[in-house]
């Protein structure tokens, strides 16, 4: 429809010259939009040139009216720029040409945007943990139907599950994010179809005007909404980039999770369209729902709030890997070692050593540690922050409190046991340089001793070099794959 001299949709009809294009809204009332009256287009009209002058000021060049043939106001007209189709950014990406330079610009100017948007208690409400909770639903019940004839019944139950899991204990985050002035009135429907890249710069149109609700988002949501579109059109590494410019232009430290939540919400909202589409016969909707539905689970898979137990004795190489798949997860580490120290009133390097079960390891000071720890990890897990616990974990009364307080925190538990010849670690208590750990060779042997099975740990062979058992431990907690990590990065400059 890119050459044609008209092109319609449901709620409008646009008629192109060759430098202008005129926007007609037709005489319809959804629900959710009302353009019933020529009163109602007309403000419509006025209201879709203010916001979207916002990103396009150029493009968007006022309202025209339309008069019949009496010579009276009978409709109204967007008058907008003629944009060219062949600088489209869906029709660029599925090229394949290079569009890295455009998508950077798009998300400084989302950025610059958000910075200076309006803020207020109706626009923070749309941004509640609540808030999102009761639009997941919203989506769930319109999607129901679909299950097992254009969704796959297990994959939209996951997809459910998932997303409930992570909102019902991540409230703190949310109150956060609207503390931290996050939510704004932006755009609300940002696609690679609206956007134009043209040689001075983006020209982002088409912002959601009809629900000043809709439009009240968090940032990162914004932004997510094109990331998700990116992905569908089979550029999730470009994807993945654009997040990483829009937060470091937004300073925006939101943890992977939210990011990964937030492009799993769009892709089902675009789901769920598809499914109303296939009900009113649209013959490639189907296709389009089950994809829309595949990048909603992946994203929730890979944004699933977890803790993480990497444990094993002295000289297995646990704090190493626990370090390493912190580093690759892009996720907190906390380290009993260092907390227990930190209690004590020590710095982590401080010796602190003592025969076994003396000092400050005896079962009063273990209990005071873990229930630190443990509490220590709660916190991190409702800011949506996956956690890391170095410890050696060889007490079942000692996992058994992390088990419960993750359940507690609606966060996934995953538990790695690490393991390699006893000749191997002693060697390597011996020769490694200072660290936290106290335990020498004697302590390891008694620890052996007293360590309760942990039949429920994956076992990670520890004997070869780091980055061997780091892929091991990877498989065990991403069993649906790695392609989504999405590390959060460091706040460099982007240039």
């Amino acid at each position: 429809m890119d050459n044609a001299a008209v092109s319609e949709t449901h709620i409008g009809i646009v008629f192109f010259t060759a430098d202008r294009a005129y926007k007609l809204k037709k005489p319809v009332n959804l629900g959710f939009l009302d353009f019933s009256t020529r009163e109602l287009r007309e403000r419509a009209c006025h209201e879709e040139v203010r916001l979207n002058r916002r990103f396009a000021p150029d493009v968007y060049s006022g309202v025209a009216d339309v008069h019949g043939p009496d010579g009276k106001v009978c409709d109204h007209l967007v008058v907008m720029r003629r944009m060219p189709a062949d600088r489209r950014l869906a029709t660029l990406v599925r090229a394949g040409m290079p569009v890295e330079d455009a998508l950077r610009d798009i998300a400084r100017t989302l950025a610059a945007w958000h910075a200076q948007a309006p803020r207020g208690p109706e626009i923070s409400a749309q941004g509640a943990r609540d808030a999102l909770q009761a639009r997941w639903n919203d989506s769930f019940n319109q999607v129901r139907p679909f299950h097992g004839d254009v969704i796959d019944a297990a994959t939209a139950t996951q997809i459910e599950e998932l997303a409930t899991e992570f909102l019902a204990a991540r409230e703190p985050l949310f109150d956060a994010r609207i503390a931290d002035g996050r939510v704004v009135d932006g755009h609300g429907d940002l696609l690679a179809g609206d956007i134009f890249c043209l040689d001075d710069g983006p020209r982002i149109l088409d912002c959601l005007e009809f629900d000043a609700k809709l439009r009240s988002l968090d940032g990162l949501d914004d932004a997510s909404f094109l990331a998700m579109d990116l992905e569908r059109l089979g550029v999730p590494a470009l994807a993945e980039r654009f997040v990483n410019w829009y937060a470091e232009f937004a300073a925006d430290p939101a943890p992977p999770s939210l990011r990964h939540h937030y492009v799993a919400y769009r892709a089902f909202v675009r789901a769920k369209v598809a499914c109303l589409r296939h009900a009113q016969g649209d013959p490639d909707a189907a296709a389009d729902a089950r994809a829309y539905s595949a990048i909603a689970l992946r994203h929730l898979r890979a944004g699933r709030v977890e803790v993480i137990l990497v444990g094993g004795l002295p000289g297995t190489g646990k704090t190493s890997l626990a370090g390493a798949l912190a580093d690759r997860l892009g996720c907190s580490l906390l380290s009993s070692d260092r907390i227990r120290k930190e209690l004590a009133g020590l710095a982590p390097l401080d010796s602190a050593a003592t025969p076994y079960g003396t000092g400050i390891y005896t079962p009063q000071w273990d209990r005071r540690t873990y229930r630190e720890l443990a509490d220590r990890a709660a916190k991190l897990l409702r800011l949506g922050e996956t956690v890391i616990l170095d410890a050696s974990w060889t007490s079942k009364e000692q996992r058994d409190l992390l088990a419960t307080m993750a359940e507690r925190e609606h966060a996934h538990l995953s538990s790695l046991r690490c393991e390699a010849p006893e000749t191997l670690t002693a060697d390597r208590i011996r020769t490694r340089t200072r660290g936290p750990s106290d335990a020498d060779t004697e302590i390891a042997a008694a620890m052996r001793a007293h360590a309760a099975p942990w039949p429920e740990a994956t076992i990670v062979d520890t004997h070869a070099d780091l980055a061997d058992a780091t892929e091991q431990a990877l498989t065990a907690v991403r069993p649906h794959g790695t392609e989504h990590l999405w590390p959060r990065r460091p706040f460099l400059s982007p240039g």
